[in-house]
């Protein structure tokens, strides 16, 4: 049992270091944290939401956008086609990326809070630590690269 539960971290840890896709994965992102800043931007300056609450609606927004890029792109050789297949992975990604999302939700609410660093600021803060959360589960759960 420990040889196959061995074998099985192996392949995923050999999958997860893709340099390729992991560059894609970071553009990617940086496109979506892009998306995610600037609608947050907008919604607190221009609405009444505080940066917490603005936070939730400019992430969902960056999430399809990611999603969207990276169907296309960072794992388009990986999943099954079709409408079916398609909203299961989108699903997947949302759950998974609400992990990388409280991640980056306790960051901002931490730093803004008690810190009182600016919210743009801690808000690329905490999608930097929520990144890794992200990278991996996308990888391993959405898109399940290992199965190759």
């Amino acid at each position: 049992m420990s040889n196959s539960l061995s074998e099985a971290v192996r392949m995923r840890v050999r999958a997860l270091w893709s340099t390729t896709r992991f560059g894609q994965f970071v553009g990617v992102g940086a496109v979506g944290a892009t998306v995610d800043n600037v609608t947050l931007v907008l919604l607190v300056e221009a609405t009444v939401l505080g940066p917490v609450v603005a936070k939730m609606l400019s992430w969902e927004l960056g999430i399809a956008v990611i999603f969207a890029i990276n169907e296309r792109w960072t794992f388009a050789d990986y999943g099954q086609t079709g409408l079916w297949p398609l909203g299961k992975r989108f699903l997947r990604s949302n759950v998974v990326r609400f992990a990388g999302f409280l991640v980056t939700l306790a960051v901002l609410a931490v730093l803004v809070r008690q810190f009182e660093i600016w919210y743009v600021t801690a808000n690329v803060i905490g999608i930097g630590f929520g990144f890794f959360v992200n990278y991996t589960c996308e990888s391993l759960y959405t898109w399940q690269v290992h199965q190759d």
